[in-house]
């Protein structure tokens, strides 16, 4: 170790020529010196004596690329370091291997990771969607970074890539996909936080796009009297009453066939083809759904379809009979729609009527997974949602004719 001498000089350091034939070094003090090989290379280096009082040294670069004042940081970390009882050198390589795990971790490693591991809680189709999103607008800008040195910036100029395009929703949704990577990431040990916190109110608000419902009870009551009181064609009548008590999507309803449906079993079994998700789904029908039914079959059920075109019996209902009736009563596309019907449902039974969510949803045909993963089959809890369905059809019997109702808190609507 080089004895205790005068500081350096930046002229000393620039100036020093090597010796032929040995290394030869020039003390800075503290343990920290200039080292000048035969060949003339600069070497800051640090001797210093670990905790068991083993000699041991520490190297902080070539001069020039590390200045003097550069060198004496290093070597001011590495004393504060000492003073807590830590071996420089021995963090040095901690730090470096930990830089190379971290290299192996990138953000994309880590989003395929957690695809895999939450592919349980989502439909095949989210899966495909959630895939696409992350490999066309995510990988190609941050997907090669390490996972743990992603910065909000970085998140907020890859969704501002989407925003930019008009695809506002979609920039929302992947901002909200790479924070479930990054706490994906923060409990395997990978990253120390998930930084898309920090981007509230970054982003564009995303456009009003739901469709108009009415979902306040005393308002519904209302347009249930109006409907009951539609003088309109028959099938469009029948297609009126029946879509508060099944609240099935339009088209669903519209192309439904004769063959789907048992009025003796009081089901109706829709294929998978006519659904959005692509899977069978059956619709218990209660007694004031089989009674409307059994009436248009009077009318219909010698053709394919339960509500056939008003031209042809080869084609079923316009698709926009219902909205078309709606408008007929008054009911503008600001207030209620054919796809209304569904908000209404959703929300009154699980507000108002306090009906088991899961059940809901899977009468909505969205995606429901048992505790392990898998989708239910069309025929899950068929006991419970026919019961469901049924209080649901006395409610609304109740608010046609004029029941004393629970509002929706204001804060609900």
């Amino acid at each position: 170790m080089p004895k205790l001498a005068k500081p350096l000089t930046d002229l000393q350091v620039r100036t020093a020529k090597p010796v032929v034939g040995k290394a030869h070094t020039l003390a800075d003090g503290l343990g920290m010196y200039l080292e000048i090989t035969a060949v003339g290379t600069k070497i800051w280096r640090m001797s210093y004596r670990q905790e068991n009082g083993k000699q041991n040294r520490l190297t902080f670069g070539s001069y020039p690329e590390i200045s003097l004042t550069e060198a004496r940081a290093k070597r001011a970390e590495a004393r504060k370091l000492l003073a807590d009882g830590i071996d420089p050198a021995q963090f040095k390589r901690e730090a470096k291997e930990a830089k190379a795990i971290a290299g192996t971790h990138t953000f994309e490693t880590v989003a395929h990771a957690w695809l895999k591991k939450t592919s349980a809680m989502r439909a095949s189709t989210t899966q495909e969607k959630v895939t696409n999103w992350l490999q066309k607008d995510v990988f190609p800008f941050i997907g090669h970074m390490p996972v743990s040195l992603i910065k909000p910036l970085n998140v907020l100029t890859t969704v501002q890539k989407m925003e930019a395009r008009g695809s506002v929703e979609s920039a929302h949704r992947v901002k909200q996909i790479c924070g479930q990577v990054l706490r994906y990431a923060v409990a395997t040990g990978l990253a120390e936080r998930d930084v898309t916190a920090d981007l509230k109110g970054a982003l564009s608000v995303v456009p009003k796009t739901n469709y108009a419902a009415i979902i306040e009870p005393k308002q519904a009551g209302v347009l249930l009297r109006s409907i009951f009181g539609y003088t309109g064609h028959p099938y469009a009548v029948a297609a009126l009453k029946l879509s508060p008590l099944l609240f099935v999507r339009p088209g669903e309803l519209r192309s439904a066939e004769w063959k789907e449906i048992d009025l003796d079993a009081a089901e109706w079994r829709i294929p998978g083809e006519k659904m959005k998700m692509k899977i069978d789904h059956l619709v218990p029908l209660s007694t004031q759904a089989i009674e409307i039914l059994r009436n248009v079959h009077a009318m219909t059920g010698h053709g394919k379809y339960v509500f056939p075109s008003i031209r042809t019996y080869e084609r079923c209902m316009s698709e926009n009979t219902i909205n078309a009736a709606l408008r007929s009563m008054g009911y503008d596309k600001e207030t209620m729609t054919a796809h209304g019907f569904r908000a209404m449902a959703r929300t009154i039974m699980d507000e108002v009527l306090g009906e088991r969510v899961d059940l809901i949803e899977h009468q909505l045909a969205h995606a429901v997974k048992d505790p392990n993963g898998r989708a239910y089959n069309r025929t899950a809890h068929l006991p419970a949602r026919r019961q469901m369905m049924q209080r649901w059809a006395d409610y609304l019997d109740s608010l046609r004719k004029g029941a004393d109702v629970i509002s929706l808190k204001t804060n609900l609507v």
